[in-house]
């Protein structure tokens, strides 16, 4: 029996502004997956709504947001502000822990690429227990070195075997800085973007096991 999905527009209320998001509600979910995504990307990134979609076909909610506004966006240097899209992250994280309809859900992060992940990861250092599993797809922890140790949530790292060589070293130099449960999944064949035919589906594989694993913690 497939499960009921609710699809809602929402905006997360931030002082004079306000973030845009889709949120898929998967009825008795297993969890909900905040996705923060990479330098240039929103809330209608293809390939994380791809694997929004797969990931409610397997029982979990998901909430696709804007970390900057449109005019913001327009600013290379909030592209690549860490500082501001941890904050913008950590803000919808609060409100999804609020919100009535998602309020008890467990919370999961799915990071893609080097900011999207570095944000996750600095968030998650922050915020412990309240945050039960986090996957960094093709991203840079090295951006975020100083917290790794501070890391206590169980953190899966995805990297694509034909990446630039500097993210693959970087994914596997600073397992040894990481004090919590880690893994690091190197998916053949597959580069930045998993833009090669079944790469996502791969991406979507490990991520449901790992949350699957972790995420009812």
């Amino acid at each position: 029996m497939i499960a009921k999905v609710t699809y809602r527009k929402i905006e997360v209320p931030l002082g004079d502004i306000s973030l845009k998001g889709r949120l898929k509600l998967v009825d008795d979910s297993k969890g909900i997956v905040l996705f923060s995504h990479g330098k240039g990307s929103n809330r209608l990134s293809v390939r994380n709504n791809y694997v929004a979609e797969l990931l409610v076909e397997h029982g979990f909610s998901s909430l696709l947001f804007d970390l900057l506004t449109p005019l913001e966006a327009e600013i290379q240097q909030n592209r690549v502000n860490l500082e501001l899209l941890t904050k913008r992250l950590l803000k919808v994280t609060e409100w999804v822990r609020s919100y009535h309809e998602t309020k008890h859900l467990p919370i999961a992060y799915f990071g893609s690429s080097s900011y999207g992940a570095a944000s996750a990861l600095k968030a998650v250092s922050k915020l412990g227990d309240k945050v039960k599993a986090v996957v960094s797809r093709g991203g840079r922890p090295d951006l975020v070195m100083d917290v790794l140790k501070d890391i206590k949530t169980p953190t899966l790292f995805l990297v694509g075997s034909n990446d630039e060589e500097d993210i693959v070293e970087s994914n596997k130099k600073i397992l040894s800085e990481m004090n919590c449960i880690h893994e690091l999944s190197i998916i053949g064949g597959a580069s930045h973007l998993f833009e090669e035919s079944g790469k996502m589906e791969d991406v979507t594989e490990h991520t449901v096991n790992w949350f699957d694993k972790y995420l009812h913690l």
